[in-house]
């Protein structure tokens, strides 16, 4: 008999039928010529995951599966976002590890309260602005990315413990946490597709020379291959380490010792005190309210005030009106987020150093002026921060909800891929590059000095009923500073435009960026939107790349989202079911169980 397959390409206008009879192989050429020929096509759709007991959703399967097992075992939410952070550490190690930082937002459901952790780290205290500028590296000529002055304290790896310690369920050691990591790491694991384009692409910072254990995450000194077994067996011992010994495993004795010795060896000041004498920081989440839903992100300096600011100059807008994704829609969100970005990226610093006006940005009068100076005719190109005092990018997101009601945000990263590089002896982890999101300039708010903590860009989210507190939904969008702005758009997506999760995660997303170089904005439209959309914008004076396709889709980040109930509905209320989507833009899925009681 015939076959034939409704082959999907996101460059036609309809599906392609393609017929065959008889061998399959001339169809499965023609299948993997058309993929090819954009090197990552979108060509499936996925339902959301509902549920009623546990739920797990991040951008690696095993991961997923792992957490869910967590939850299966006894463990709570905070205990299995641990272990799903682990095992991400071994399947994505060009963007995350513990080698970089963290921040957790959990949701304890019998009190209805939501905590935070800062889990990142701070500059070497040997590191200062007149030491950079004796070696020749001020604003105009700033350091490498990967120059081991980058490497600040790695804070995972305490946070990590520090969830498990406050947040955990008492019913699982953090050896057993981390046991399902050790098992993939010693074994190895088959590669996936995304991955194994990121790993591909940061290879080069592995292969130099001058890293002597850039091999470790390599094979005969390439990069693993999609569907390629590769194993970290330094990186279980390390977790083997840190299971045994807690925090002092990882920031007294040989692991410290080996990150000393790599930066050192490198040019950078990171020393055994640097590390022994790091803390993660409790700190009391910010949030706003949007239309009835109060939106949680962690304080600076963590950019999570830019996705509230942006949030509070739309409420100003009869937003649904204008369609969602239309030119209107696309115009006026990108201007707002222009000046959220702007002030975000001026006065979020570390605010043990530095005071953060974080009152002031969040207001609603500050929101209503600035959007008072949005054209909706004509794009802006400035980039001048505003004044809130007048009116009194390579990362893992993922979130895990129990059967109690629990609900873990967590994001983890090296900022850019592999970090610096920089793998320390018999770790099997790179360590992160944190420190290029400092200012070189002695006037900014953010600008580097001894134990202060950098701009960072990685940010949970939760979301509440603004009067009851229940939870709404436990998400993130990961990506550079795509991030607060994929947290509005997903956001609005369901608030504004009633999608269920995983639509919300699957709809064509934008991206504004302010280029030094040309001084001006620049706005991405993924493909998906139509050509007049684009056409449209250009012609109110946006700089507008479109379509933007493949693999290049990682510039709009990579999102999770679970939600209580489908309160997106209008007409709905919260129930005891679980929602849940994993973007598309990943390897990722969700996955969740129910419980008897619940289902039978």
């Amino acid at each position: 008999m015939g076959q034939k397959l409704l082959f999907y390409k996101s460059s036609a206008e309809v599906p392609i039928a393609i017929s065959c009879s008889g061998s399959l192989c001339a169809l499965k050429r023609q299948i993997i010529t058309s993929a090819m020929t954009s090197g990552l096509e979108f060509i499936s759709r996925r339902s959301p995951i509902v549920c009623t007991g546990g739920c797990v959703a991040s951008s690696q399967p095993l991961a997923t599966q792992i957490g869910l097992d967590i939850l299966k075992k006894g463990g709570n939410a905070a205990d299995a976002a641990v272990a799903v952070a682990a095992a991400l550490n071994v399947t994505e190690p060009a963007s995350t590890g513990l080698g970089g930082d963290c921040f957790c937002l959990f949701y304890k459901a019998d009190s209805k309260k939501i905590y935070a952790l800062n889990g990142s780290g701070r500059c070497p205290r040997a590191l200062h602005l007149e030491l950079l500028k004796q070696q020749g590296f001020d604003e105009v000529n700033p350091l490498p990315s990967s120059h081991a002055h980058n490497v600040t304290v790695p804070g995972a790896a305490a946070a990590w413990v520090d969830t498990v310690s406050l947040f955990g369920s008492k019913k699982v050691s953090l050896g057993e946490i981390l046991q399902p990591a050790i098992g993939l790491a010693e074994s190895g694991f088959p590669v996936s597709e995304v991955s194994a384009f990121l790993w591909s692409f940061g290879a080069q910072k592995l292969q130099s020379p001058s890293n002597k254990f850039g091999a470790d995450l390599l094979i005969g000194g390439q990069s693993p291959q999609h569907g390629q077994l590769f194993r970290n067996p330094s990186l279980a011992n390390t977790f083997k380490a840190l299971s045994k010994h807690g925090k002092k495993g990882f920031y007294e004795g040989r692991i410290a010792e080996a990150i000393v010795q790599v930066v050192q060896s490198n040019g950078g000041l990171l020393d055994l005190t640097d590390l022994s004498s790091h803390m993660t920081e409790q700190v009391q989440p910010v949030y706003t309210t949007y239309k009835g839903v109060k939106v949680w992100e962690i304080p600076p300096n963590s950019q999570g005030i830019a996705a509230l600011m942006a949030l509070n100059m739309l409420e100003n807008y009869s937003v649904r009106e204008w369609g969602h994704n239309s030119a209107d829609y696309v115009h006026a969100v990108t201007e707002v987020l222009k000046r959220s970005t702007v002030d975000c990226q001026w006065y979020c610093a570390d605010r043990a150093v530095v005071p953060v006006p974080t009152e002031e940005l969040l207001s609603k009068a500050y929101s209503t002026k600035q959007v008072k100076l949005i054209n909706m005719e004509r794009a802006s190109q400035s980039n001048n921060h505003g004044n809130p005092f007048e009116t009194g990018n390579d990362t893992v997101y993922f979130t895990v909800v129990d059967e109690h009601g629990n609900a873990c945000s967590f994001i983890n990263s090296i900022y850019k891929s592999f970090g610096t590089g920089l793998v320390p002896e018999g770790c099997g982890f790179t360590l992160q590059n944190r420190g290029s999101g400092f200012s070189l300039s002695s006037v900014h708010p953010n600008s580097l000095a001894p134990g202060k903590r950098p701009f960072h860009t990685i940010i949970p989210a939760m979301a509440t009923n603004a009067e009851t507190e229940d939870l709404l939904c436990s998400f993130g969008v990961m990506g550079g500073f795509m991030q607060p702005q994929g947290h509005v758009q997903v956001l609005l997506d369901m608030v504004e435009f009633g999608m269920n999760p995983q639509r919300a995660l699957d709809a064509p997303r934008f991206y504004v960026e302010y280029i030094k170089k040309d001084q001006k904005w620049h706005l991405y439209l993924e493909d998906g939107f139509p050509e007049n959309i684009a056409e449209d914008l250009k012609t109110r004076g946006h700089l507008v790349h479109w379509p933007i396709t493949g693999h290049d889709r990682k510039l709009f980040g990579g999102g999770q989202i679970i939600t209580k109930g489908d309160w997106w509905r209008s007409s709905s209320d919260i129930s005891k079911v679980w929602w849940a989507g994993s973007d598309p833009r990943g390897d990722g899925c969700a996955m969740g169980y129910c419980s008897v009681k619940d289902c039978y």
